[in-house]
């Protein structure tokens, strides 16, 4: 790890503390929050199923049941640096469970819902509450463990991301399938709630205990501005579908200016010795956490945006079913989950290497995927895709595993968890984009050509785009690991006397 520039309390950022005791109940621990952190990343694909059954049960109109999805995603991402700030300075277990018990009630009441108003209250609500319970499952991994286990932690973590960010389409078309009725949308939301209520009790049991933390001040003018300013970049992609990229176009430079003065205000409080609700010091002097949140954020905005484009191509292209266009994208879901349970234990000994090699197998496998559905027999082309879709999967699971992992790892736990909030942030950001663009590019190639297979080509080239930079900036990175790694063999007195490149052991 490399050793940071003095900070304004006295203490290296990117320094390890002392006095780690392993508690004896981490590993189950640690399945409580891979629980509770899937349902809350399942959340926000799972309901897209089921937005036609919704809007004709309750009667609304295309607009409103698209905030069933977006609402959801939109407080997410609203809510994941505050929140990990929030858990850095007071209790991480305590917010944890909190937002959990919060995220069941929530998912009650979406269930419940008599109308689409209620029920999209009810979403935006328990968005905001996934949105403070996930920075704490990064937080609570940085706590728990050290050294190779935490690299076993994070490749389970990321096992959980990936499986449920395309679990999601089979999750609810079998959901659908089981329930019977009109109402049967119904028990996506209720299907959270005794699970949920299991992870609370089990939490409260196995989930350290911590003392309140000396850093206790909230950054709240930081916590307006970083709003503010995620909002104005994420609201019109969440309103992409009734045309919220043309009419709200200019929220984006509004965003940006606004999250230029949130980092002035960040340096300046940092400057003053005060406590930042970011700290800047995370992107400019810990190793590998600027970098592994662009890879991250980049990777995401092809990953997450090619699974709805999937599920057009199969229910509106070729007529398949929720369910059966769920099982057709599968094989990556299987392929992605057996390799981040890998991929964590290795990632010690390779480290950038399998985020570029992982990268690379992402790219070849959509892309093989996408030439195979363009020219086979459409008969055959699905069943055709998936060995190649499930290689796809084995390189995603060397991406996030990995990229998290490096990102996190010399970050002190003392700022876990506004360090995972920031890089789920990127991520959340890069999804929105890529949800909005890639079934927009469907969408208008498709209006053109009324050519199914033209339009998920077109789609799928434009995520592999995303890909592509997130593999050149992974490469980069390596690269320069590997310069730095010969300087250190041919130069070590100097290097070990170097405050930028030394690492502490």
């Amino acid at each position: 790890m490399r050793a940071s520039t003095s900070a304004a309390d006295g203490r290296d950022p990117g320094a390890r503390e002392d006095g780690y005791e392993p508690d004896p109940q981490r590993w189950r621990a640690l399945w409580v929050t891979l629980v509770a952190g899937f349902m809350s990343l399942l959340d926000v694909t799972i309901v897209a199923v089921a937005l036609p059954t919704i809007q004709r049960d309750l009667h609304a109109s295309p607009a409103q049941v698209q905030w069933v999805v977006s609402g959801y995603a939109l407080t997410f991402a609203l809510a994941l640096v505050t929140a990990g700030r929030l858990g850095d300075a007071l209790n991480r277990r305590r917010i944890f469970l909190l937002a959990l018990s919060g995220f069941v009630l929530c998912s009650a009441a979406c269930g419940a819902a008599p109308d689409i108003t209620l029920l999209v209250v009810a979403r935006l609500a328990q968005g905001l509450a996934a949105g403070f319970m996930a920075p704490q499952n990064s937080a609570l991994i940085q706590q728990m463990f050290r050294g190779a286990e935490r690299g076993r932690a994070f490749g389970f973590f990321g096992a959980t991301v990936g499986i449920s960010s395309a679990a999601g389409p089979i999750t609810g078309g079998a959901i659908l399938a089981l329930a019977s009725g009109a109402q049967g949308w119904r028990w996506i939301f209720y299907v959270n709630v005794p699970i949920g209520i299991l992870a609370v009790l089990l939490g409260r049991r196995l989930l350290p205990r911590t003392r309140r933390s000396e850093r206790g001040h909230v950054d709240v003018a930081g916590v307006l501005l970083l709003g503010l300013g995620v909002l104005a970049l994420m609201y019109p992609l969440v309103q992409a579908d009734s045309g919220g990229l043309s009419r709200v176009w200019w929220l984006f430079p509004v965003g940006a200016a606004v999250l230029a003065v949130f980092s002035w205000w960040q340096h300046r409080l940092v400057a003053r010795g005060a406590q930042p609700l970011l700290d800047p010091r995370l992107f400019s002097t810990v190793r590998g956490y600027a970098v592994g949140a662009g890879i991250g954020t980049l990777y995401f905005v092809g990953f997450s945006g090619v699974w709805l484009v999937f599920a057009l191509f199969y229910q509106r292209g070729l007529g398949f079913s929720p369910l059966r266009s769920g099982l057709a994208v599968t094989p990556f879901a299987l392929g992605s989950a057996s390799a981040a349970v890998v991929a964590g234990r290795l990632v010690e000994r390779f480290g950038r290497l399998l985020t570029v090699c992982g990268l690379a197998g992402v790219i070849a496998g959509l892309g093989g995927t996408a030439l195979l559905l363009r020219f086979a027999p459409l008969h055959m082309a699905p069943w055709l895709a998936a060995p190649v879709l499930f290689l796809g999967g084995i390189g995603g699971g060397f991406v996030v595993s990995p990229n998290i992992t490096m990102t996190l790892r010399d970050v002190p736990v003392r700022m876990a968890g506004a360090a995972g909030g920031a890089l789920q942030t990127g991520q959340r950001l890069g999804a929105a984009l890529g949800t909005a663009a890639l079934p927009g590019l469907f969408y208008l190639v498709l209006g053109r050509s009324h050519d199914y297979r033209g339009a998920l080509v077109t789609a799928l080239g434009a995520a592999l785009v995303g890909m592509v930079a997130s593999l050149a900036l992974a490469t980069a990175d390596w690269r320069r690991d590997r310069r730095a790694s010969r300087s250190r063999r041919t130069c070590p007195e100097e290097v070990a006397n170097d405050p930028v490149h030394a690492r502490q052991t």
